[in-house]
C-alpha cells in the first residue's frame, strides 16, 4: 500500500509541476485540462483521477506551496534564535523554496484571486498564518530595538518584505551568475539595513496617518 501511495504522490507531483509551468506561461484562465493532458502526456481520464477539475488543480498547487513553505519555516524557526536570525531564516526559507519553484511563485502571484469557495478559503487561511508568522518575527525585532519610536509600521514592513521576495520570478534566474545564497544574503541585508543605511533617510510622513487595509501578500499585478 505504501509503495502504491508513493507512486500516486510522485505522479501527482509531476502533474502539479507541469500544470504550474503551463499556468505560468499561458495563464490559468487560458489553459484547459486538454492542454495539461497534452503537455504531460497523461490522459484526460488520468488527470481527473488525480483532480476533479481545473480549479482543484490550481488549489492543489497553491495549497501545496503555502503549506510546505509554512511548515518548513515553523520547523526551522527554533526558539533559541534571536529575532534578527529568526528573520534571516524566514527569508532564506522563502527565497530558497521559491527559487526552486519559480513557476509556482508566478502562479501564486498572478492567480491569487482565481480560487473561490471552500478551496479559496482554505488557501487564504494558510496565507494568513504565513503572514501572521512574518508579522510576529518583525514585531519581535521591533520590540527588541532601542529605536522603536522610529520603527516602520508592521503592515508596511510586512508588505515590503513580501514584495521584495515575491517579485523575484520577474527577474531572477536560478541558473545565472547570482547564486541562491547570494540572492538570500542581498535581500536580507537590503531589508534589514536599507540601501543607504538606516540613518540616511528622514521620514516625511507620520506613520500614524497611514491608511489601514487588508493584508494580502500575493496581490495580482493588474
Amino acid at each position: 500500500m505504501s509503495e502504491e501511495l508513493t507512486k500516486h504522490d510522485q505522479k501527482l507531483e509531476f502533474i502539479l509541476q507541469n500544470a504550474a509551468r503551463i499556468f505560468a506561461e499561458k495563464g490559468y484562465h487560458s489553459t484547459s485540462m486538454r492542454d495539461i493532458s497534452r503537455e504531460t502526456k497523461v490522459s484526460l481520464a488520468g488527470l481527473y483521477h488525480y483532480c476533479r477539475s481545473k480549479d482543484e488543480l490550481l488549489f492543489l498547487i497553491q495549497d501545496n506551496c503555502f503549506r510546505r513553505v509554512l511548515e518548513n519555516a515553523k520547523r526551522r524557526l527554533l526558539p533559541s534564535l534571536n529575532p534578527i536570525d529568526a528573520l534571516r531564516v524566514f527569508i532564506e526559507n522563502h527565497l530558497a523554496f521559491f527559487a526552486a519553484n519559480m513557476a509556482e511563485m508566478k502562479v501564486l502571484s498572478h492567480e491569487s484571486e482565481s480560487l473561490g469557495g471552500e478551496m479559496g478559503k482554505q488557501v487564504s487561511s494558510t496565507k494568513r498564518q504565513y503572514t501572521k508568522l512574518a508579522q510576529e518575527l518583525l514585531a519581535n525585532i521591533q520590540s527588541s530595538s532601542n529605536g522603536a519610536e522610529k520603527s516602520v509600521g508592521l503592515t508596511v514592513a510586512t508588505y515590503a518584505l513580501f514584495g521584495m521576495m515575491n517579485w523575484i520570478y520577474n527577474w531572477y534566474d536560478p541558473t545565472g551568475k547570482l547564486s541562491v545564497n547570494e540572492l538570500i544574503d542581498n535581500v536580507t541585508r537590503l531589508f534589514l539595513n536599507g540601501f543607504a543605511g538606516m540613518d540616511a533617510f528622514t521620514p516625511m510622513v507620520d506613520n500614524q496617518s497611514a491608511v489601514r487595509e487588508r493584508m494580502n501578500i500575493w496581490r495580482t499585478n493588474g
